[in-house]
């Protein structure tokens, strides 16, 4: 493997069910060592991509790579040095917390200490604490634990920002730079705009299927009509509108 290779490359990557196309000729390239925010609406195709990223899914057509691997080749060494927080995720209620990130360890045959990690996403207070009564907030942060098992070499997060209060938002946004400052490459997909313009490199805009901007907030801001101080939620909105008014959103 090269070193030099993308954490993340796709070329022309298409994944169609029957007629419509979740993923429509996507090329998108994220270099080691940046945080990408990869941003749209709901049913933009951001959680099929990152299906396609893992092996969940296979794409109809393209190439997929990550950290220079093949992932449906090499499946098992793309998960070994990948940490995930998806989107959708299912616990054991009758289970703690400690319980579930030891299970991880074990499988990715990993040192790490649950302990640590809990504490390190702010459930330090609920190690042992069965999953069933945690709420919502609680079980977003118990699988960032599990995600960050392994000192992973690219953390995947899809909506990190899910369901957690203040508090939490502000403790992910500190692990996304821990993890990026340990060298790690971090790609996350968000609909929570104003975060991820506190803490990515880039950001690349999905829209039916297809990537339609990409680059840093003044780079994206200078393909609109806004305001040098608009917010991400005005860029965001005057690039997706335009690609609506232009036909891209065939679905």
């Amino acid at each position: 493997m090269n070193s030099a290779e993308p954490a993340i490359e796709l070329e022309t990557v298409t994944k169609k069910y029957g007629d419509v196309r979740a993923v429509d000729s996507l090329d998108l390239v994220v270099e080691r060592g940046e945080t990408y925010g990869f941003l749209g609406p709901n049913g933009a195709g951001k959680s099929t991509t990152i299906g396609l990223l893992l092996d969940y899914l296979r794409p109809t057509s393209g190439t997929v790579r990550v950290l220079g691997h093949d992932p449906r080749r090499d499946v098992v060494e793309v998960h070994d040095r990948v940490g995930v927080l998806p989107d959708r995720f299912g616990l054991y209620e009758d289970r703690s917390a400690r319980q579930h990130v030891a299970l991880i360890a074990e499988t990715k045959r990993a040192g790490d200490d649950p302990e640590n990690l809990l504490e390190r996403v702010g459930l330090g207070d609920a190690v042992d604490d069965e999953v069933g009564g945690f709420s919502s907030g609680m079980e977003q942060r118990l699988a960032l634990a599990m995600a960050l098992v392994g000192d992973p070499d690219l953390l995947i997060l899809d909506e990190p920002f899910s369901g957690v209060d203040p508090h939490g938002v502000r403790r992910v946004r500190e692990i996304v730079r821990e993890e990026n400052e340990r060298g790690a490459t971090v790609f996350f997909s968000s609909h929570v705009l104003g975060q991820v313009e506190l803490v990515c490199d880039r950001i690349g805009v999905l829209h039916g299927g297809q990537l339609v901007a990409e680059g840093t907030l003044d780079d994206l801001r200078a393909r609109t009509a806004s305001p040098n101080d608009a917010t991400m939620e005005d860029v965001f909105v005057e690039l997706t509108d335009a690609r609506v008014d232009d036909g891209g959103d065939r679905r």
